[in-house]
């Protein structure tokens, strides 16, 4: 990648290595599709995904959600804006081998995000979604280990978005599984979108399944609240290396705590360089920019890569919402405090007992705009079909702490003589390792 030396240039107008405006447009072919894509030739590859459109405030940090809810990772990135258009470009590759990417559903979702104020002649195909419809999946089949995620990978690839789940097993061995989805396509109203879902999961999970779709009107997204003793060691500000982690986990987040955060102001007369050097994992660029939105702090040049070593360099050119430079240093530290907080524990797990039951607790802080992160459910059913752990109920809703909106994953887990967990502290070590681990990116 080139130094951030070419980046000052850009941002101070010294140089022409950043587009913006309407260099921008003509890179891309003046207009013709407001993202473009290269999909890879080979395995390994990447994929270069362009965007070429009117800005608006937090887009970044929605288009990082939308490429991650798509299973795919960001390796570098280059972000440009004049704060009316702005010129962005992504180089992603999936996740894992086992992710099948929908690159013209992908293209299809990114360019519904753009903001709307297109010639309509150029661009009649882009509206503003409204908000999503629920509907209620039914699931009957007999009960077996990692049900719920498989189930749940073809909701995935289907983009299908799991609201909130309810399982039950009936004495027969029989499985009930309620899902309440929403449609990133919102196509589930018709026919044809339904009968391809039950289609898919019958084909992939066997012709003993049956599967029905119905309309779930008047859903409420209810949620039994965490007691008090537990909410408060889930949701604390500061976590200890210590605290609820194996030794494996703790050498994690120490290499998290490795990153450097630096602000200089005297690049640019115009902007604060913001410079990030951290560890990688899953979501990273996502939980930087969604911190930047929900401060209200604006980003009119970036540029983002990894090296061989799995850390990852983060240039950004931010100002505040008033247009000024961050020069007060209690406002740096507050912004430094906040980015190492949401890069180092961006997910919160542990393991507590509720009864005499076992249960997995997942927790990530909600954006101030209400949308939570993508694909948790899915990494954390994914962890635990990998350790071969029967999944009793599940539970999806949201719990106000901290002063912040946490989204919260309970999972009431079997405690069977194979995996006995009540009183094994290593294994309940073991199910936060693999399921923190996954959550983070060290296994897809």
């Amino acid at each position: 990648m080139p130094p951030v030396g070419e980046v000052v240039a850009a941002a101070t107008g010294r140089s022409g290595m950043v587009l913006g405006g309407g260099a921008a447009a003509a890179a891309v072919g003046g207009g013709e599709d407001a993202v473009v894509m290269q999909v890879a030739g080979a395995e390994g590859q990447d994929t270069v995904i362009t965007i070429n459109c009117p800005d608006q405030a937090g887009l970044g940090c929605d288009l990082c959600r939308t490429i991650l809810e798509f299973g795919l990772r960001i390796t570098r990135g280059d972000v440009s804006t004049d704060g009316q258009w702005c010129f962005v470009v992504f180089w992603v590759v999936p996740r894992s081998p086992s992710i099948k990417v929908r690159w013209a559903n992908l293209k299809n979702r990114l360019m519904s995000m753009c903001p709307s104020n297109y010639p309509m002649t150029f661009y009649p195909e882009i509206t503003q979604p409204g908000p999503s419809q629920f509907y209620l999946l039914k699931l009957f089949s007999a009960d077996r280990k990692g049900l719920l995620h498989d189930v749940t990978h073809i909701l995935s690839e289907l983009e299908l978005i799991i609201q909130r789940v309810k399982v039950s097993t009936t004495p027969d061995g029989r499985v009930i599984d309620l899902f309440f989805i929403t449609d990133g396509m919102e196509l589930l109203h018709t026919k044809e979108r339904q009968e391809e879902t039950c289609s898919m999961l019958i084909a992939t999970l066997g012709p003993s399944i049956s599967c029905e779709i119905l309309l779930a009107e008047g859903f409420q997204q209810g949620f039994s609240s965490l007691p008090p003793t537990i909410s408060e060691e889930l949701f604390r500000l500061e976590l200890a290396d210590s605290d609820n982690c194996s030794r494996s986990i703790c050498a994690e987040m120490k290499r998290m705590q490795k990153a450097t955060i630096n602000f200089d102001n005297t690049l640019s007369p115009a902007h604060t360089l913001l410079q990030i050097n951290c560890a990688d994992q899953k979501g990273l660029l996502y939980d930087i920019l969604r911190t930047m939105k929900d401060c209200s702090i604006q980003v009119t040049y970036g540029r983002f890569w990894s090296d061989k070593k799995g850390f990852r360099e983060v240039d950004l050119f931010i100002k505040q919402a008033d247009g000024k430079k961050i020069i007060d240093p209690e406002k740096q530290d507050a912004l430094s405090s906040r980015l190492r907080s949401e890069m180092l524990h961006p997910l919160r797990v542990m393991i507590v007992n509720r009864g005499p039951d076992v249960e997995l607790l997942v927790a990530n802080p909600v954006e101030l705009s209400g949308k939570g992160r993508p694909r948790v459910f899915y990494d954390a059913t994914f962890a635990l079909k990998a350790l071969g752990i029967c999944i009793f109920s599940a539970e999806i809703g949201r719990q106000t702490a901290s002063e912040r909106q946490w989204e919260v994953y309970r999972f009431l887990l079997d405690d069977s003589n194979e995996f006995p967990m009540s009183n094994s502290l290593v294994n309940r070590n073991r199910v936060v390792d693999r399921v923190r681990k996954t959550l983070l990116g060290c296994y897809n």
